[in-house]
């Protein structure tokens, strides 16, 4: 809380326990203090603001602001009021406020060094960069440290990277920027290496990079020494830069004779020197060869120095792979450009081989390989790898039994050797009874690497985990290649058991997560999703993997705690950010500002955050609207409407990390850059069908409001004209992306087995939810016309809104016929699940809702016209004539929509009393690799979906008893 320094201040002594109250969370007793310390003392401002946040914090937000405006209003500047109220205003979410207090107490205490660097901390956060620059220099004017100086500094470089215009930035910012440090400089004022790095990426910025680099060569350069190597870095980015490739080869050269294992100085070197060569550069007649000492410039050159480190490596103590490895890139580069001097290194077959003795009983010797097994004739690839299966000292306790390691370093050989197979594509090439047996072999190999890992902690991984991910992986194949569905049980069976002897182990909880969502199974997902204990940036980069099935599968409050735990993070964002920015001024950390700026504007477009506020919202009106509150009442809380669309679609940024699940398939078979962009394009088409159905919902309450028929200038008064504009022109572009979602799926992609999961638009369409909820919104306008016209001479449009209301009775048949069927279908003792029918369902319950929205006001509409039309006849003393048929055709309309939801639900009460009957004990898997002790998991498994799905099941039958409750009360 607020600063309480000054012990001796009574004002201090007597807020104190207010502070202590609030610090401890009892914020009622925080209120009450502060109420009988104001009626003491009327004017002690700080315990008003205390008392306001105390209030904040019990919800009362509105009576806490007034509270803070008036203390606010004072302009104060003692120091616990302006500390309490910007804690205040950082609670509101009201950053902008906190600059308004300290402009108005740096006006009235003008050479407060504490107040200016307040203030300019509450520009930062708000990114007033133009405020921080000159608040910065005010401050530097009354204190003349450096860091404030620099402050103002960093302030015009901010200026620079958010100006629209680069061309203003480079002619203006930056070289005022360059211009004050160079002041500095002369002067001989540069402190600190925090100043230098800001002169030196003003320099970089202005692609100055001769100066740039004169500055980390000479004086200036020799205060960089907080990271290793930072000066020798920043030299070779200039290098590169500049196109000096000598100095940048000869460096390279240098930094690796003193450390021969650093592979970034490696991919340098060669790359300079191959530049070298293009450009047939030579060495000059006389002098040194450059800036930074003797030139390498042939082929020949880079064969011998790479031999003489392997040659110097083979008299350490500690053996280093990076010499190893650049003799490997340094082949493969030679046979790119088609060089003879490749021979002169060896064959790759046989470095990898050499490579594989020395260090295959490190983790690291697989993706070290990966990376160079392209060198390899595919012809030699059976050859290879029974070479490296020679070397492993493998033993069989008894002739035609399994050849086992007798120690860890064996067994991590092996694992080597298995994943290369993998890679090479060796297994792919195999029949199902081959893969079969190599699956059996491969969890055998696992149980018995168990016994290596019996010491290992809970949170460590074992020893064989890997056997078992690669034996899931080939069941995977069977499964999805072949569609046996049986392969997909076996795996969930094989990854449960391995998650008990390794409850840490990632790979088990995403490849679990991924088959169960496949299965339409998201309830033991959600406890798996939460045991992987993503940390901050995960929540984007893999939050996908469960956010995409969260509303898919029907199980509603666990799609709703996940979406929020996801939002909680993005909202999250923002603030934290500000942080951070304010922490790297405070230590000088400039270069540290644009990049946590650009991560800001990262997360800030990610696809995946506007996905999941958009389901959010959906997924909120489907909870509450009509049901707890009025959907008006909803739109109105989440502040939505039709006119507004927030999705960044210009900036939208695909974050999703597509290769978190581990891979060892062939270039062929993983994903390309073609599966990412074809990905990102369905996303995004399918998150554009979303966001318009949301905003199309959200303009329905502001169109029943207004009922006046032909009285089109009242509702033009009203602003009802503009919004059913705003609902025609939003329904053509639902057309646009409608049609764009067709053209897409004609493609028929298919995607990895482990790539990005494809979006529900598939389900949608095929569904026929989407012609169902278009049918529904242009239904709208029609009702719309209606009651702008009136029913006099309006014969042809209730004639059209007749066949509109039957042809949505005969769409919503439609759906409902395809949620029809059992999702677990027993037949002789085995089984098979369709979770398509719990995806139709979910669709099928999210269109019945917007049937009913639209119902909600269209009976708006013909109720006063019914009304109105009685009241006549009766002033008239008519005899009662036939109403309009628009009246008739809704009510039956009404009465089909009852009989279908009524029957939707019996089906749904049969699909539970099924699946509460199942006796999953006698069910079996057609399976030849599971031992009964193994049988267990699979139960558990079975269990797992059982349970998902009856949950699944309820969710949405007590739903659609609300929905139909609501379409009981639809009566004209």
């Amino acid at each position: 809380m607020a600063a309480r320094s000054h012990v001796q201040d009574p004002n201090d002594r007597r807020l104190r326990p207010i502070y202590d109250y609030l610090d401890n969370g009892n914020n009622k007793m925080a209120i009450q203090q502060a109420d009988k310390l104001l009626k003491k003392h009327k004017d002690l401002h700080c315990a008003k603001v205390l008392k306001a946040i105390g209030l904040q914090r019990t919800g009362k937000q509105d009576e806490a602001f007034t509270l803070a405006q008036e203390v606010a209003a004072l302009e104060p500047t003692d120091d616990n009021s302006l500390q309490a109220l910007t804690i205040l205003y950082r609670e509101m979410h009201r950053p902008e406020l906190v600059t308004k207090l300290y402009e108005a107490a740096v006006k009235k205490v003008p050479n407060s060094e504490e107040y200016h660097s307040h203030l300019f901390m509450a520009y930062a956060r708000v990114g007033e960069y133009k405020k921080m620059q000159q608040a910065g220099m005010a401050l530097y004017k009354i204190v003349p440290k450096n860091p404030y100086y620099f402050w103002s500094v960093m302030s015009l470089i901010m200026q620079s990277i958010s100006a629209q215009d680069e061309n203003l930035s480079k002619t203006m910012f930056l070289p005022l920027a360059e211009r004050m440090v160079e002041k500095m400089v002369k002067e001989d004022k540069i402190e600190a290496e925090a100043e230098v790095e800001l002169y030196y990426m003003i320099l970089e910025r202005l692609e100055k990079y001769q100066e740039a680099l004169d500055v980390v060569r000479g004086k200036l350069g020799e205060k960089l020494t907080s990271e290793l190597q930072s000066r020798e870095i920043k030299c070779m980015a200039m290098y590169r830069k500049l196109g000096q490739w000598p100095e940048c080869n000869a460096l390279s050269r240098k930094l690796l004779l003193k450390n021969p294992d650093d592979w970034q100085f490696y991919i340098i070197y060669f790359d300079s020197i191959f530049q070298l060569i293009d450009t047939a550069w030579t060495p000059p007649t006389e002098g040194e060869h450059s800036l930074e000492g003797e030139v390498h410039h042939s082929a020949e050159q880079a064969v011998t120095f790479v031999e003489q480190r392997l040659s110097k490596e083979s008299d350490s103590t500690r053996p280093l792979r990076g010499p190893y490895l650049a003799q490997l890139e340094l082949i493969r580069r030679l046979r790119h450009r088609g060089c003879s001097e490749e021979h002169e290194l060896g064959s790759p077959e046989e470095l990898m081989f050499q490579y594989f003795k020395r260090f295959g009983d490190k983790p690291c010797c697989f993706t070290d390989l990966k990376v160079f097994v392209d060198l390899l004739p595919s012809a030699q690839y059976t050859k290879f790898i029974n070479q490296l299966l020679g070397v492993i000292p493998l033993s069989a306790p008894s002739e035609g039994e399994l050849a086992l390691p007798a120690n860890i370093k064996a067994l991590q050989q092996h694992l080597c050797v298995v994943q290369l197979t993998r890679l090479l594509g060796l297994y792919h090439a195999m029949d199902r009874a081959q893969k079969l047996r190599v699956v059996q072999d491969l969890m055998s190999r696992y149980r018995h690497g168990l016994d290596f890992g019996k010491s290992c902690l809970k949170t460590e991984l074992q020893f064989s985990d890997y056997y078992c991910l690669l034996a899931v992986h080939l069941l995977l194949d069977i499964w999805l290649e072949a569609g046996e569905e049986p392969a997909a049980w076996q795996c969930l069976t094989l990854l449960e058991e391995g998650l008990t002897h390794s409850p840490s182990n990632a790979q088990f909880k995403l490849l679990l997560i991924r088959i169960y969502c496949m299965l339409g199974a998201f309830e033991p997902v959600v406890e798996l999703y939460s045991s992987l204990d993503a940390k901050h940036i995960q929540h984007d980069t893999i939050g996908y993997l469960l956010t995409r099935y969260a509303a898919a599968l029907g199980n509603y409050v666990a799609a709703s705690q996940s979406c929020n735990f996801a939002l909680r993070f993005f909202h999250s964002n923002q603030k934290d950010t500000s942080e951070y920015i304010i922490q790297a001024y405070k230590y000088g950390a400039f270069e540290k500002i644009p990049e946590f700026i650009a991560f800001r504007n990262r997360l800030n477009s990610s696809l995946h955050f506007a996905q999941v506020r958009i389901e959010r919202m959906l997924l909120d009106l489907l909870l509450e609207a009509n049901i707890s509150v009025s959907l008006e009442e909803s739109i109105r809380s989440m502040s939505l409407s039709p006119e507004e669309d927030d999705v960044p679609w210009n900036d939208l940024r695909d974050n999703r990390d597509l290769t978190v699940l581990f891979n060892w398939d062939p270039k062929d078979r993983g994903i390309s850059e073609e599966h990412r962009k074809l990905s990102l394009e369905e996303e995004t088409i399918w998150l554009q069908i979303r966001s318009l159905t949301l905003r199309l919902v959200s303009g329905l309450p502001a169109l029943g409001h207004h009922a006046h028929p032909k009285n089109s200038e009242k509702a033009t008064e009203n602003g009802v004209s503009s919004k059913i504009d705003t609902i025609r022109a939003l329904l053509q572009q639902l057309d646009v992306a409608v049609n764009s979602g067709k053209r897409f799926l004609e493609q028929k992609i298919q995607y990895p087995v482990l790539g990005p999961p494809p979006s529900r638009m598939a389900s949608f369409f095929s569904s026929g939810s989407c012609q169902c909820q278009t049918t529904l919104f242009y239904l709208v306008s029609e009702i719309y016309e209606l009651d702008t016209n009136g029913l006099e001479d309006s014969t042809v449009l209730q004639e059209r809104i007749g066949n509109s209301f039957k042809l949505l009775l005969q769409q919503l048949t439609d759906l409902f016929n395809k949620c029809k069927g059992d999702l677990l279908e027993v037949r002789e003792g085995t089984f098979t699940i369709h979770p398509n029918i719990l995806e139709n369902l979910v669709f099928f319950l999210e269109t019945i809702s917007i049937v009913l929205w639209v119902c909600s006001y269209s009976d708006a509409v013909l109720r006063p016209c019914k009304s109105n039309l009685q009241k006549k006849k009766k002033k008239k003393k008519e005899s009662i004539a036939a109403l309009p048929p628009v009246f008739s055709s809704f009510q039956d309309y009404v009465s089909g929509l009852q009989i279908l939801t009524s029957n939707v639900i019996d089906h749904i009460k049969g699909l539970e009393v099924t699946l509460t009957a199942l006796k999953l004990e006698e069910l079996s898997i057609e399976d030849t690799l599971l031992s009964p002790g193994e049988k267990k998991f699979t139960k558990t498994a079975l269990v797992k979906v059982q349970n998902s799905y009856q949950h699944s099941i309820q969710e949405i039958g007590e739903l659609l008893k609300k929905r139909l409750d609501n379409i009981k009360n639809l009566k004209v």
